[in-house]
């Protein structure tokens, strides 16, 4: 499962013109399932990002994380995450998990998050999605549950 985690000032999604989820500060999470990930996988990316120290002190270090800044989660489904470009100038898509098993990890994550108090929104899964967002640094980081472990 792989994860680019951005430290946003404020972040929305919109599905066909409507917005279907918003936050204020706190993290926009785009995720991506592969073919072998299991819920353990989701339950390591949920721990680590929510305690991922990326938000600064008072002294401008980065020391808090998003349950100590009492920030919000913005979850968005992307399975191009997961493109191989390594061959050709088409991306594969192989390694991505199949929709019926990402639809039900994406969704395990989500409730996860929910399940640690943060407040957690999310996009529509397999939807052409919008997603605006205030990137705050900027702040980005890429995780992968495969090389975590």
């Amino acid at each position: 499962m792989r994860a680019v985690v951005q430290r946003v000032k404020e972040a929305k999604v919109a599905v066909e013109g409507k917005t279907v989820g918003e936050i204020g500060r706190g993290m926009v999470v785009f995720l991506g399932v592969e073919q072998h990930d299991e819920s353990h996988d989701a339950d390591y990316l949920v721990s680590k990002i929510i305690t991922l120290r990326i938000f600064e002190d008072s002294e401008h270090k980065f020391n808090l994380s998003l349950t100590e800044v009492k920030g919000e989660m913005l979850v968005v489904s992307q399975f191009t995450l997961l493109g191989d470009c390594r061959k050709g100038r088409r991306p594969s898509f192989t390694d991505a998990a199949t929709p019926e098993k990402a639809r039900v990890l994406y969704e395990y994550f989500i409730s996860s998050v929910a399940e640690k108090n943060i407040p957690v929104s999310s996009g529509e899964f397999q939807a052409m999605m919008e997603v605006v967002l205030v990137n705050d640094g900027p702040v980005t980081m890429l995780l992968d549950s495969k090389k975590g472990f």
